[in-house]
């Protein structure tokens, strides 16, 4: 019996706008290990997983056995093999940032919060290629050093995004913060 994708994958793809439902790459992980392209009716490497995201191809790794979504674990495995070797992307101080996060009262909001700014960062360097197709790191290492305050220009329109989800955030706390105060006082038999 062929696996399909989970709601919350095929939802996560519409949701992206990447693609349309019929072109939803499935990769079935088998329990040895082994990844299975079900369009290709090959086994493939996390290296070539790694090639279908930079294409932007939308995909969905289910474990062939329960058909799981473990799309998110495969692409955490892409990330620590590329953090592994090479240049990292993130310090350890962000990282120890990132895991302080988890299970505070702000873990839900930080997760839009950089996926709010990675996505202007790609949009914006989108908009640089398509006008110089043929920057090359450090050819835009050197735009970036004599370019500082029109940098700084361009990204502080992502502190406006980043201020509306502050703003949210905040509103939801109090709003929270009201709620439990009405629910305690209630209790206490004071609420009029």
């Amino acid at each position: 019996m062929p696996v399909k994708p989970s709601a919350k994958s095929i939802k996560s793809v519409q949701d992206a706008g990447s693609a349309k439902l019929g072109t939803l790459r499935t990769i079935k992980k088998y329990p040895n290990r082994r990844l299975y392209d079900t369009q290709t009716s090959a086994y493939v490497t996390l290296a070539e997983i790694k090639k279908l995201v930079m294409a932007a191809s939308p995909l969905v790794v289910l474990d062939a056995k329960t058909g799981d979504d473990l799309t998110r674990s495969i692409l955490l495995q892409i990330i620590l093999e590329e953090e592994s070797a090479g240049v990292p992307m993130f310090s350890e101080a962000v990282l120890s940032n990132i895991i302080r996060f988890y299970g505070h009262a702000m873990q839900g909001h930080m997760g839009s919060y950089l996926e709010s700014h990675v996505q202007s960062f790609m949009d914006w360097q989108n908009k640089l290629g398509e006008s110089s197709p043929a920057l090359s790191p450090e050819v835009w290492a050197q735009f970036m050093q004599w370019q500082t305050p029109l940098m700084q220009n361009m990204f502080s329109g992502l502190a406006n995004p980043s201020q509306n989800v502050m703003a949210q955030m905040q509103e939801q706390m109090q709003k929270q913060i009201q709620k439990n105060t009405e629910q305690m006082l209630g209790v206490l038999g004071l609420r009029s």
